[in-house]
């Protein structure tokens, strides 16, 4: 293992995670991520192959919308490939829990503003510590599309498939997780033909299915841990529920359901595994990393100087608060003198807010609307500045 990822586990924020889940970490079985490096939703690229058949991209968009948003029989005369895939994605496994769902639903809501500062601050920017993860980003253009079109498009996909009943077949959510699937597919399908000097022994293959489950378990045990740094009380059943959640979302997106985690001690023992075939940041994490810390600056939220300013101490101080100091200074993170101050308010007035007002009932229910609604203001805010 990477000697950084390493200290990582023994020192860092890994081993924070471990303590935190009750993991048993071990290399054991570290050749599956070996193989699963190789492996990758076959079937997504034989359907996209078809969709982008004597279409441009806008019309296939347009076309994968469409069929979302409609109930695929066999009798349907379309191509073989996209029939089979939307007529798996309609099959629900019997394993699929819809109250458990809910419940994972209804944690991502009531969580609020201190959803996306883990999401952003905590998930996304330790993603780029992971310099083979990172590899489709820079190919498929990440660093020129720009952080605040990332930002918007991860928020606007999180936002839609983390509602009440969004995973239901041609609901929103489910439209949103067709439409992304096509686009792991395309992104893949490009790569291979137009870069050659893409490192298939080094980074496998284009978005594999180990990076898939990597990419999960930050929607999921990252997520859920930022929540627990940030002092947020999160019931058993609602943690289980995110597991499942996402469980399903992989599922949707063509990941192999045995190789996603149930619990936070599953996540962690996968993801020790999986870092076992990385390498710490290189140069291209360290550029996607302050892109995403100058995000404030690209962004069209804020109009005033001062304002981009201060959003960007914030996010820093968050980062700096959730993410190691070593991992931090790799990614260059800017030093900020008392950077805890905030983070340690939010997580004094969370602990005191659930105590005064207590999680259940009414008071429950009010925090997972008012939750729904923060969350959507401001995933709204982004789409109307980045369009």
């Amino acid at each position: 293992m990477d000697l950084y990822l390493k200290r990582f586990w023994e020192e860092g924020s890994g081993n924070q995670l471990v303590e935190w889940s009750g993991a048993q970490i071990s290399l054991d079985n570290a050749n599956v991520f070996t193989l699963l490096a190789k492996e990758y939703d076959v079937q997504g690229d034989e359907a996209v192959q078809e969709i982008f058949k004597d279409r441009n991209f806008g019309e296939a968009y347009a076309y994968v919308t469409q069929l979302s948003k409609t109930i695929i029989s066999e009798n349907d005369d379309l191509p073989e490939n996209i029939k089979s895939m939307f007529l798996t994605m309609q099959q629900k496994p019997a394993w699929v829990d819809d109250e458990l769902i809910q419940m994972g639903c209804n944690l991502c809501m009531r969580s609020g503003t201190n959803a996306l500062i883990s999401l952003r601050d905590y998930s996304l920017m330790s993603g780029y510590d992971y310099a083979y993860l990172n590899k489709a980003l820079i190919y498929t253009g990440a660093l020129k599309k720009g952080p605040a079109k990332r930002i918007t498009d991860t928020l606007d996909f999180w936002i839609h498939v983390t509602r009440n009943n969004a995973l239901e077949i041609n609901a929103l959510g489910y439209q949103y997780i067709a439409r992304t699937r096509m686009m792991h597919s395309f992104s893949r399908l490009m790569i291979k033909e137009k870069y050659a000097d893409w490192d298939h022994e080094k980074w496998g293959e284009p978005i594999n299915f180990g990076d898939m489950v990597a990419t999960n378990i930050g929607f999921s045990l990252f997520y859920l841990h930022g929540l627990h740094k940030l002092g947020m009380h999160i019931s058993e059943k609602e943690e289980l529920g995110v597991f499942h959640l996402w469980k399903y979302v992989g599922h949707l997106l063509g990941i192999p359901e045995k190789h996603l985690p149930n619990n936070k001690k599953e996540a962690t023992e996968l993801f020790y595994l999986w870092t076992d075939g990385q390498v710490s940041a290189d140069e291209d994490s360290v550029m996607l990393a302050q892109a995403l810390e100058n995000e404030a600056f690209a962004s069209n939220i804020f109009k005033k100087a001062y304002q981009k300013n201060f959003l960007k101490y914030l996010h820093s101080c968050y980062v700096r608060f959730l993410i190691d100091e070593e991992t931090c200074n790799r990614l260059h993170i800017s030093k900020i003198r008392m950077y805890y101050l905030f983070p340690r308010f939010r997580k004094f007035r969370n602990q005191i807010l659930q105590k005064i007002i207590g999680m259940s009932g009414k008071n429950y229910k009010r925090a997972v609307t008012m939750g729904d609604i923060f969350q959507t203001k401001i995933s709204q805010e982004y789409l109307k500045a980045d369009s």
